[in-house]
């Protein structure tokens, strides 16, 4: 019977390359909710360590209470854990308290990253719940390590992190890699938090096509297990100026569907990465799109379909929905830009941006616009150049008074 049950949840999450049988619960690890999260940290790297051999799956099987594991986990090569989860973005609720139930670690651990993962692994199904972080208090805010991180000491290529949701983290992802260790072919699909630190996921040296697909960040996450976070909170993470999703060293990075509220930069597309980024709404963000490029021949980015609400900051003058600098091209297409008050958090008194677009540097570069509304900005423009270098051509755009905007710049 409990193996049918297996072999269901396991379709239901279209795990359909495992069978029932390759799935070897933690529990037969002595993996158990009712243990010390210091022993079941050694229990849950046996099981890891048995089942980077084989390639086995683990399966984190379900319960009323969480397990407590501490961190400096290590998935080795070749292991899947996974849990019974999709996404959960207001989180699964134990009918007598505030707590997730299913398959979820609790940690508290606050000198490691919970887990580290190799080559060719996966995390699939799986809630994180940081119990003691704060809700309501920034002075109390815990600057916990990463929840998953990129191996710092071996080259690690196919990571799929999907389904996975976060409650209290600081960092979720942290796979900033070395040039000694670059990684390859990252996947992060269906993710769903809000990072204390403003930061989601953070790549670099990620060679080779890596993929961020439908993650969204949210101040509301935990809002059926203790409640949305304070204004003050909210306010805490925008003023650390961090983007909840950064770039660099990539080539070619997929982004698909991406949602961020409450952090001071929606995405960084730093000096050494191109790619395509597509179908976003980055809201309530000071900036929502920062794009960089140091040299003229593939720092270039196409960016389409997308919806930015850039109102908070220190002065309206620091707020712009899109900045582009350095070197490379942009091509902009269909995306608008827009301003209002929201009460999850402070925003600048006029609930304007400054402009819609914000060039600056020193060297030639270029961009092209194609159908963009831009409304709510305080300057007289819609595009403010500081780079004399820069060539900006403008078509079938509107301006906030509602007129047809079609310029060349330089």
């Amino acid at each position: 019977m409990k193996t049918n049950l297996v072999l269901v949840l396991v379709l239901m999450l279209g795990i359909t390359q495992l069978k029932a049988s390759e799935l070897t619960s933690i529990q037969k690890f002595d993996v158990k909710p009712g243990n010390s999260a210091a022993v079941n940290k050694i229990n849950l790297q046996k099981a890891i360590d048995w089942a980077s051999a084989s390639g086995a799956a683990l399966w984190v099987e379900p319960s009323e209470e969480p397990y407590p594991v501490d961190g400096g986990i290590v998935l080795k090569k070749n292991v899947s854990l996974i849990g019974v989860h999709g996404p959960t973005p207001r989180g699964t609720t134990h009918p007598a308290k505030k707590q997730p139930v299913g398959s979820v670690f609790a940690i508290t651990d606050k000198k490691n990253a919970f887990i580290t993962v190799e080559t060719g692994t996966q995390i699939k199904g799986i809630q994180f719940w940081y119990p003691e972080q704060t809700i309501k208090d920034p002075a109390a805010i815990i600057p916990y390590k990463a929840t998953i991180q990129v191996s710092q000491t071996n080259k690690t290529q196919g990571v799929y992190l999907s389904c996975l949701t976060f409650y209290g983290e600081y960092l979720a992802f942290d796979f900033n890699a070395s040039r000694e260790n670059a990684c390859e072919l990252m996947t992060f699909e269906h993710c769903y938090g809000y990072p204390l630190s403003g930061e989601f996921i953070r790549m670099d040296y990620v060679y080779d096509v890596p993929r961020i697909l439908h993650c969204h960040v949210n101040p509301a996450g935990q809002r059926c297990i203790g409640g949305q976070y304070s204004r003050a909170v909210v306010d805490a993470v925008i003023a650390k100026k961090t983007f909840a999703y950064t770039i660099n060293h990539t080539d070619n990075a997929q982004i698909i569907d991406l949602f961020t509220f409450g952090t001071y930069g929606g995405i960084l597309l730093d000096g050494e990465s191109y790619g395509q980024l597509t179908n976003f709404n980055f809201d309530c963000v000071a900036v929502g799109i920062l794009k960089r490029g140091n040299n003229t021949k593939n720092r270039n980015w196409q960016i389409a379909q997308g919806s930015i609400i850039a109102n908070t900051g220190e002065k309206v003058e620091d707020i712009h929905p899109i900045i582009i600098e350095g070197q490379g091209h942009t091509s902009l297409s269909n995306v608008e830009a827009f301003s209002g008050g929201n009460g999850a958090l402070t925003t600048v008194p006029e609930n304007l941006s400054w402009d819609f677009l914000l060039v600056r540097g020193d060297k030639k570069l270029t961009v092209s616009i194609w159908g963009s509304r831009m409304r709510n900005y305080k300057s007289d423009s819609p595009v403010t150049v500081e780079n004399n270098q820069a060539v900006i051509y403008m078509s079938g755009c509107f301006d906030k008074d509602e007129n047809l905007y079609n310029k060349t710049i330089n």
